[in-house]
């Protein structure tokens, strides 16, 4: 065989392999077929009566998505009693240990759906599916705990089996969520990187009415100009560290600024995240008005 049809069968090969993978889900992206139940479960999220914990569900407190930890406890306890499995003798505790991932899998599921309902039309499409494959997941682990509690113990390995290849799919899919289309990820972490040191011109004073935000960019980096009825200026990056969603078409009120897509609120003089989903503050820049312009520049500690 010569070295060109070599290629071309490896090359054929990468294409029926990893390539299927991506375009099946990237077909899942476009699928519009759930679109009306995930309208009716994406209501029913944002609708319940969470109050603050719906921020603590995000991970406000911690500056990225909760989620994503708190699956570590299942999946942990879960991965052990496999392993424990494996062995020969009598058991060791399995059982106990995938009750305790059942049980920990309910707030972890709780967090997700808390996130899930604010993400972007495709997002929810693979986050739905995520979803049905972990739910899967605890319901064949419960089936392996009560199994395991009646004596049937090949039963329960068998259950468990499945379900360790259910949060496998679960979890390659919330590898595409989060890194393949970023949810969750601090979409304006960039900022900082781009735009140039120094003071730049933004416009002529008149063009900022006061109490009003104005779109202006700085590089190519857009941000949002709110001018009080005194000389202070406020200059904030405008795509939200959220979801990218643009903060100067949002709500001013109480020295804040509400994204419109999804309600993340950025404290105007710092860009600090009073309310989420948005888990990350928002670039915040130093301004001054000076000969008749507005300015702005990078914080030294952006």
């Amino acid at each position: 065989m010569s070295v060109s049809q070599r290629t071309r069968r490896g090359a054929r090969a990468v294409r029926g392999g990893p390539e299927r993978v991506v375009s099946a889900v990237d077909r899942l992206e476009g699928w519009s077929g759930a679109d009306r139940l995930i309208g009716a479960l994406r209501a029913a999220v944002r609708a319940a009566p969470l109050g603050p914990a719906r921020d603590v569900l995000h991970g406000r407190w911690i500056g990225h998505p909760a989620h994503p930890l708190m699956v570590q406890v299942p999946v942990g306890t879960w991965l052990s009693a496999a392993v424990l499995d494996l062995l020969p003798g009598q058991p060791r505790g399995q059982r106990e240990l995938i009750g305790l991932g059942v049980a920990t899998a309910v707030p972890a599921a709780v967090a997700g759906w808390t996130d899930w309902a604010e993400l972007h039309r495709e997002q929810r499409r693979v986050g739905l599916v995520h979803a049905v494959s972990n739910l899967a997941a605890v319901s064949l682990f419960a089936g392996s705990f009560v199994a395991r509690g009646r004596g049937r113990q090949g039963v329960g390995k068998a259950l468990s089996t499945a379900g360790l290849s259910a949060v496998a799919v679960g979890g390659a899919l919330g590898g595409h969520l989060a890194y393949r289309q970023a949810s969750g990820a601090n979409h304006a972490e960039h900022v900082p990187h781009v735009v140039t040191p120094g003071w730049h011109v933004l416009g002529n004073v008149d063009d900022f009415p006061p109490e009003r935000a104005v779109r202006r960019r700085m590089d190519d980096v857009p941000v949002m100009v709110v001018r009080e009825d005194g000389d202070a200026v406020h200059v904030l990056a405008d795509r939200c560290s959220h979801m990218a969603g643009p903060l100067s078409e949002g709500e001013l009120a109480d020295g804040c600024v509400r994204c419109p897509w999804h309600g993340s609120t950025f404290r105007l003089t710092d860009g600090w995240n009073v309310q989420g989903p948005a888990t990350s503050p928002q670039p915040a820049f130093d301004a001054r008005i000076a000969d008749g312009h507005v300015e702005a520049r990078l914080r030294e500690n952006a």
